[in-house]
């Protein structure tokens, strides 16, 4: 992650309010977008009808297929960078540490 970033990244106030979200899409030629927005949902259709960044724009249509939610836009802006940091191959493997990860037994119990 470049410092300058990160700099400007950690000027932002630390105890905002917990309404971002960071998310990873799949575009039509199989690679990979990450953003971070306060709506995914809008932020998605916004990006499969063209008005969202310039990348997805080019490689239509777009498919959620990672989010994490309730960050505040310093912390979702700062996960938001490391994951564009990582390679391909990275970014496959974060995807599916995170979709596998075991649910801790207190919500198990309670969904059951």
């Amino acid at each position: 992650m470049k410092k300058t970033y990160l700099k400007m990244i950690q000027g932002i106030k630390k105890r905002g309010k917990r309404e971002w979200s960071v998310y990873i899409l799949e575009c039509g030629n199989r690679t990979f977008y990450t953003g971070i927005a306060k709506d995914v949902s809008a932020r998605i259709k916004k990006h499969n009808i063209g008005k969202g960044a310039a990348y997805t724009r080019a490689h239509l249509p777009v498919k959620l297929i990672w989010k994490q939610i309730r960050l505040t836009r310093s912390k979702a802006l700062i996960l938001e960078a490391k994951i564009k940091s990582l390679s391909r191959r990275q970014k496959e493997k974060f995807i599916a540490k995170k979709r596998t990860k075991p649910c801790r037994k207190k919500y198990m119990s309670a969904q059951m």
